[in-house]
């Protein structure tokens, strides 16, 4: 579908490109996962595995391996969420152009996640017009919450994906809007949702939509308790400090870079505050208990620590976490199945990896996350 069709087709449903609001549902109380076709969706499976980042970045992506897809199954992992730039099958410069190869290569990945019964998550990680990443090679001049013109082309693609993928059931294939909106007004975000949820739907109503909590994924949304089949993702990286310690990409806070990485231990005192499982509770699931409260649910789409903090305190900080998200029986998505955050080829210091299929292995961190399935 090109930009003049797909505008044709819009314009006949004013509600959606005319008001950039969708009609008001019943509500939030039937299934997350309604779809009439599915026949089995009474409750939101307990969706649990990785980022896969093949097309994370247009530089030096890749096609997804089925190897990935092997491996994950026979850990008893049942999902994978791919962010995408979309870059990898467009152009900044052109948000129109789709490149049907790499497209291809995406259609390849369902078709991998069908095979060994891997739900597939496709998320825009970079959209027209925002992400959470800048990219000095190529700056964005436009802004998704607040131009009409980048909306508009990520209403497009995601059109565009729904046309591809509305054979498939919500037991299958998952769309995740974008990925860690900015902490904005939620009245913009909520239009920005609205488009783009409306964009899909006019293709496939019934399909199964991530929408990412607002403020970088860590507060609910919640101007969108009217629209049934939404499961809001949040994020399972606190205490920052921790997670991120050494990460080149984070500015702005001398502590990443200074603080000594011996001192960051599990429970992790700093700053005169305790950071413990409790800590956890109240950072990661207090906030969504208004979310919760009107009948919706919740998923984490990342969470995961870098490879400069000590290992053991990765490890016990990983499993707190996920004993916390299993308390409230949700599902999660480390980032990343291999590198700096995953539990393979992840360039740490003070692991023991075990050689595996071509991989350097962390075992005992995957010991830790297959104990929590």
């Amino acid at each position: 579908m090109n930009r003049r069709n797909f505008l044709k087709h819009m314009s006949a449903w004013p509600l959606v490109a005319g008001m950039g609001t969708l009609p008001v549902w019943s509500g939030v109380s039937e299934s997350p996962l309604r779809k009439k076709s599915d026949g089995w969706l009474s409750a939101l499976p307990q969706w649990k595995g990785f980022n896969l980042l093949n097309k994370f970045l247009p530089y030096g992506q890749s096609a997804y391996n089925e190897k990935d897809f092997e491996m994950m199954a026979e850990w008893g992992f049942n999902f994978a969420r791919l962010p995408l730039s979309y870059w990898c099958w467009s152009k900044e410069t052109d948000w129109y152009s789709v490149d049907e190869k790499v497209l291809k290569e995406i259609d390849r990945a369902v078709e991998l996640g069908k095979q060994y019964n891997i739900h597939i998550n496709l998320n825009f990680h970079r959209a027209p017009g925002y992400c959470i990443n800048k990219d000095d090679n190529q700056p964005v001049t436009t802004n998704l919450f607040e131009d009409e013109a980048p909306l508009e082309a990520c209403a497009f693609h995601w059109k565009l994906f729904a046309e591809r993928y509305k054979d498939y059931s919500n037991k299958e294939v998952s769309f995740n809007l974008i990925n860690e909106a900015p902490s904005i007004e939620a009245e913009k975000y909520d239009k920005v949702a609205r488009r783009l949820i409306g964009a899909i739907r006019d293709v496939d109503p019934d399909r199964l939509i991530f929408v990412d909590g607002k403020d970088v994924g860590t507060q609910p949304l919640m101007t969108i308790t009217d629209i049934p089949g939404i499961i809001q993702s949040g994020r399972g990286y606190q205490p920052f400090l921790l997670t991120h310690l050494r990460a080149s990409w984070v500015g702005g806070w001398s502590a990443i870079r200074e603080y000594p990485a011996e001192k960051v231990t599990w429970p992790l005192v700093f700053d005169g505050k305790t950071h413990d499982k409790n800590y956890l509770r109240e950072v990661s699931v207090d906030p969504w208990k208004p979310w919760i409260e009107a009948g919706g649910s919740v998923h984490i789409g990342e969470m995961g620590c870098h490879n400069y903090t000590p290992h053991a305190t990765v490890l016990a900080w990983l499993d707190d976490l996920l004993s916390v998200f299993a308390e409230q029986n949700w599902g999660w998505s480390l980032w990343n199945l291999s590198g700096s955050f995953g539990i393979m080829d992840s360039g740490r210091k003070d692991v023991k990896y075990e050689d595996y299929k071509g991989h350097k292995l962390d075992r005992q961190m995957l010991e830790i996350l297959k104990k929590h399935l």
